[in-house]
């Protein structure tokens, strides 16, 4: 058996937990197309337990993008994220764009300080004419940081398995940390919470999806029935209105999509009931970011 933990950094927006998603063929990190959506350190479990010499257990960890923080939850993010560099095995460093002008450089200077392997993934290969990816390719090899560069699409899955490969051949010789059957050791409240959130981003237009924080308050569980209630915590009186929307549409809307996702997570009926609570300018109290649950590791 072989096993390592493997850290997956970039820039906000880039396909770090579609990347995640699609290794373990399930979905376990919320995915949208605004920047920042990532704010825990998510942890994915890939285990082969074939009895064979490929045998591993590779657990990945999607972090938050790397970015100029604007207030103390932003400034939480990118310490998780530059943190986890330090404690893995093996490093993924996921890009879109060309190394100069995008923030980028400063990511590559942080690994070239570090002896952990680290792998430059060149994502959305299938969005790139074969110039622009050459020269990204040959501008990123050029620094003589990376163990190696590779293309793939995290959304089609394009060279994914064969990245798995590289990986589990790098890997070194190691206990099978979690058990097999697990893909995430985040617990059910949480993935719930992180469902109902990304529900909230995709309904949500603007700076107010940034401002939304999901707390479960209750979590019963009968025979056939599961009872959640949960709350969304916005930053200003004006975003309550939106997210409630017109009628209470919106906030209707958010909460069909997000109960019907969880249904599928909890393999029962679920009565999923949304309030929405004004808490101002959370983003900038480090007593709510630590009561929401976002702070980096220790």
């Amino acid at each position: 058996m072989r096993s390592a933990f493997i850290g997956i950094i970039g820039r906000p927006n880039v396909g770090k937990s579609t990347l995640l998603n699609q290794i373990l063929g399930e979905k376990i990190a919320i995915t949208s197309d605004k920047p920042q959506t990532t704010r825990n350190s998510i942890r994915g479990i890939y285990t082969r337990a074939e009895g064979k010499d490929t045998d591993c257990q590779l657990v990945f960890i999607d972090t938050p993008g790397i970015h100029n923080p604007r207030n103390k939850l932003g400034a939480y993010m990118t310490e998780m994220a530059l943190s986890t560099i330090k404690e893995v095995d093996a490093i993924l460093f996921l890009v879109d764009s060309p190394l100069e002008g995008t923030g980028n450089q400063r990511i590559v200077d942080l690994l070239a300080q570090t002896e952990t392997p680290s792998y430059l993934l060149i994502n959305k290969i299938d969005k790139l004419d074969p110039e622009p990816f050459r020269a990204m390719f040959d501008e990123y090899e050029a620094t003589g940081v990376f163990r190696e560069v590779l293309g793939i699409s995290a959304k089609d899955g394009t060279h994914v398995p064969e990245l798995l490969e590289k990986l589990v051949q790098t890997a070194e010789e190691g206990p099978m940390f979690f058990p097999a059957d697990m893909v995430t050791d985040h617990p059910e409240r949480f993935l719930v919470s992180e469902i109902i959130r990304e529900k909230a981003l995709l309904y949500l237009q603007e700076e107010v999806p940034h401002g939304v924080a999901v707390e479960i308050e209750s979590f019963e569980e009968g025979e056939k029935l599961i009872r959640i209630g949960a709350v969304l915590y916005c930053e200003k009186k004006s975003h309550k209105g939106i997210i409630i929307g017109k009628e209470g549409k919106k906030l209707k809307g958010i909460g069909k999509a997000a109960r019907m996702e969880i249904e599928g997570l909890l393999g029962c009926k679920v009565f999923l009931e949304l309030f929405v609570k004004v808490k101002e300018n959370w983003r900038d109290s480090e007593l709510a970011i630590s009561n929401f649950g976002y702070k980096p590791d220790k």
